[in-house]
């Protein structure tokens, strides 16, 4: 199972660990969540005054027969508590929007930041959609768990408290029914909540794997059509949906029974505070009073404040199917989140040398899954200042890995690479990737003019120093064309330019960066002859004095290189000059093949 994503979607996961991480993430947003409860508390306090002035003025005006005029100052005081009690409420919505918005918005960074760290190795072995899932969905998922289930739970305690002792002076016995009946509803809502719990992460769950598979769909749809499985896959997403529909409908099922649950002890409870009143009223009971009897007011002011004394437990119910998803949601969060990297751990080193940078690898070992896939088998490689070295090798060779090696990206099992004869996991992440300029086959331009996307090479770049970047990787030659010129919105994955034309870019952007280390991943893989001359020949002028290592198949390409290193099945079996190679009749001929120039393998 890939790390971080959980694939066994029908399957309860273990929730104590995410339980504990949840908990962990209030330190993010606690003086948040302390105003919430402070300013729902005030507004508890709201309503105690609102009931307090409405049993007065109902009291006065029925029983004392007092004119309305003498009521003014009752009047407005029940309106000033009505407001009040509203305008608590407005900003206790706005304070416990709050706390869940830090909470996500930090979570999400990290996320960003983990995904970032653990680079590439990590996410090819990744479904996008199920990052994408994680990323988006299940941090939301987070937000009413930090806004309202938490506060709540503070509030569920003191609010009732707060109203059982306005309620004491008036009728102990009325309070005490209050207190004794209270523990009802929780105890119902948990019974009812723990098998709701796993219904809803399933749910939830499911609602994750549907958002992963459809965004997977959309990225392949035209492989899709052109194979004609788009009828196939159709099905597929409605049976998906028809699944989540009915794990809908079970999570309806158990609301619908728990909030059933809910209604009827806290209608029990304040019927059972009504009947003493009632009785009390009739003179049956005697008792609770303090020795005098309760008056009309005393009574009013009973009976408003018992449905809000529950209503914070009700609430509490309510926000419960909150917790069920941010535990699902939390699950996947924290295992991408504390995950060890596979990169470089990272240390403080920062090794320089006058002449450049001089990388060797010795004896470098590396396999996937668990050991079964070995990829490396004892690779030694030097890469020399001013030298040009090629990697060529068929598919399976091992030369991505060996360049996800040499960018941190992965650790080497056994082996160890050196730089400046400083080991590379004891070098600063950052300041390692600062010296590698590095230009891929299928180049990556966001969403910005093709000004911003130049400057990611480096962000404090001027003006003047863009242009020439750009002109070195003949980025001007077609920009000039260009309404904006620079300025020029593209969209992303380059959507607007050809191939060619993002590869230019892609080169200005190292061009820009002027690192000393160029490490190339077929840079010329599916571009006209007439584009690769033009990208070749802005590499050709910029790659003098630094370290670069190709990986390229093309013969003209290795014609350039001042030495080849064959990999074969994890090993380099074969090393030395192009002529001396191709004159050796060895495994680099068979690579190369008979036709100068020939076509990618």
């Amino acid at each position: 199972m890939p790390i971080g994503i959980v694939n066994d979607f029908d399957m309860a996961v273990d929730t104590l660990p995410s339980r504990r991480w949840l908990y962990a993430q209030t330190r993010l947003a606690r003086g948040a969540m302390i105003r919430t409860v402070a300013l729902g508390w005030l507004g508890g306090l709201a309503v105690i005054a609102q009931a307090f002035f409405l049993s007065q003025i109902i009291h006065a005006l029925f029983i004392d027969a007092r004119p309305r005029e003498s009521l003014a100052d009752a009047f407005a005081s029940f309106a000033a508590a009505v407001l009040l009690r509203a305008a608590l409420a407005w900003l206790k919505e706005i304070s416990a929007f709050s706390a869940g918005e830090r909470v996500r918005a930090q979570v999400r960074l990290r996320l960003l930041e983990r995904i970032t760290a653990r680079g590439p190795a990590f996410t090819r072995g990744e479904r996008t959609g199920a990052l994408t899932s994680v990323w988006v969905e299940q941090i939301e998922a987070l937000q009413d768990f930090y806004a309202l289930y938490l506060p709540q739970l503070a509030l569920v305690v003191l609010l009732p408290l707060t109203i059982a002792a306005a309620v004491f002076p008036l009728s102990w016995a009325a309070a005490g029914l209050l207190l004794a009946t209270a523990p009802l509803i929780p105890i119902f809502t948990i019974l009812v909540g723990m098998g709701a719990e796993n219904i809803s992460q399933r749910h939830f769950q499911a609602l994750a794997r549907m958002s992963a598979h459809f965004l997977d769909v959309l990225q392949g749809l035209a492989t899709l059509k052109l194979f004609g499985r788009s009828r196939e896959e159709a099905e597929r997403i409605a049976h998906r949906s028809d699944d989540f529909r009915r794990r809908t409908m079970s999570v309806l099922r158990v609301a619908f029974v728990s909030s059933a649950v809910l209604e009827f002890f806290a209608s029990l409870s304040i019927a059972l505070a009504a009947v003493y009143l009632g009785m009390s009223y009739l003179g049956y009971f005697s008792f609770g009073t303090y020795g005098r009897p309760l008056i009309l007011a005393d009574g009013l002011f009973i009976l408003l404040l018992a449905p809000e004394f529950f209503l914070p437990l009700r609430d509490l119910g309510a926000h419960y199917h909150v917790r069920a998803q941010a535990l699902a949601a939390a699950d996947s969060i924290r295992m991408l989140l504390e995950a060890p990297l596979p990169g470089i751990s990272g240390g403080a080193l920062r090794p320089t040398g006058a002449r450049g940078i001089h990388i060797q690898c010795q004896g470098l070992h590396f396999s996937y899954d668990d050991g079964r896939r070995p990829a490396l088998k004892g690779v030694g490689l030097d890469l020399f200042p001013g030298r040009h070295t090629a990697l060529v090798g068929g598919s399976g060779a091992g030369k991505s890995t060996l360049l996800f090696l040499l960018l941190g990206f992965v650790r080497p099992d056994q082996g160890e690479i050196l730089v400046n004869s400083a080991p590379l996991n004891e070098i600063d992440p950052a300041w390692w990737q600062r010296q590698i300029g590095w230009i891929g086959q299928d180049p990556v331009l966001f969403h910005g003019t093709l000004r911003d996307n130049l400057r990611m090479g480096r962000p404090d770049a001027g003006d003047a120093e863009i242009i020439a970047a750009a002109r070195a990787a003949g980025v001007l030659s077609f920009a000039d064309r260009l309404p904006l010129g620079l300025d020029t919105l593209v969209g992303e994955q380059g959507l607007g330019l050809s191939r060619g034309e993002a590869q230019r870019v892609a080169v200005g952007r190292v061009f820009l960066k002027n690192a000393p280390v160029l490490l190339l991943d077929e840079p010329f893989s599916g571009l006209d002859a007439d584009t690769e001359r033009l990208v070749l020949g802005a590499i050709e002028s910029y790659r003098r004095g630094r370290t670069v290592l190709m990986v390229t198949h093309r013969l003209a390409d290795i014609h350039r290189a001042d030495r080849i290193e064959v990999l074969e099945d994890g090993r380099i079996i074969e090393s030395g000059g192009p002529d001396e190679l191709l004159a050796a009749g060895g495994p680099f001929q068979r690579l190369a093949g008979p036709h100068p120039g020939g076509a990618d393998s």
